[in-house]
């Protein structure tokens, strides 16, 4: 079978680091999703404002590497092994993504034609996507769902320290969502070093921070 993009995001992570694991983890974070050109008719929308939240299904497309049959959960502490199949890892047989995301608005444009503005999205800028379904409550909704192993372990975050004038430097509209964005902890499970400067791609400004004791705290923005 062959599939071909209907639409790629435009989004303020310019990188795989950073990026929530999950979507709508940041959901102060704004995208746009933009259609190719054959799938830009208005009526391929039709009624899609009376929906609040989205699927987006999409492409794994920064991921070079293998599949593999196990693979080590963050949420497990990156040391321990699962089925592929028992997670949302990106080395996957088909490389492919679903996420959930909130419709932040419809708006028509003359050179891109109609845009959705999503909230809360997981995609690296310019991800493709395949296809968009919408999250329909009654059916998605699974109040008795249990997690495995994500019932189990606590999801912690950190507390942000972004001195005021770094943050002076990031768009006012997109500071929520960038500060809820580093909350998450975007470093491997796997470190801990407290004098390790990282360095996160968003909004076209590199974000270099340290992480100890719980504190993320903002060091330079470039």
């Amino acid at each position: 079978m062959t599939i071909e993009p209907i639409a790629f995001i435009r989004s303020d992570f310019g990188g795989k680091f950073g990026v929530p694991r999950q979507s709508l983890l940041a959901p102060e974070t704004r995208a746009e999703i933009v259609f190719e050109k054959p799938y830009r008719s208005p009526e391929a929308l039709r009624g899609i404002e009376g929906f609040s939240h989205l699927w987006l299904i999409w492409q794994f497309s920064k991921n070079a590497g293998k599949w593999s049959p196990t693979v080590r959960p963050p949420r497990l502490g990156g040391d321990e092994r699962v089925g592929v199949f028992a997670t949302r890892s990106p080395f996957r047989p088909n490389s492919l993504g679903l996420s959930c995301v909130k419709l932040a608005g419809v708006r028509h444009t003359e050179r891109d034609g109609v845009i959705l503005e999503v909230a809360g999205a997981d995609l690296v800028d310019g991800t493709p996507i395949f296809d968009i379904k919408p999250y329909v409550p009654y059916a998605d909704c699974v109040t008795e769902a249990t997690g495995g192993f994500t019932d189990v372990t606590e999801r912690k975050t950190l507390d942000v320290v972004f001195p005021p004038e770094l943050l002076r430097q990031i768009p006012e509209m997109k500071r929520a969502g960038l500060i809820q964005a580093l909350a998450q902890d975007p470093r491997p499970a796997y470190q801990s070093d407290g004098e390790r400067v990282y360095g996160l791609t968003f909004a076209g400004r590199d974000v270099r921070f340290t992480v100890a004791d719980g504190v993320l705290t903002v060091a330079e923005v470039v």
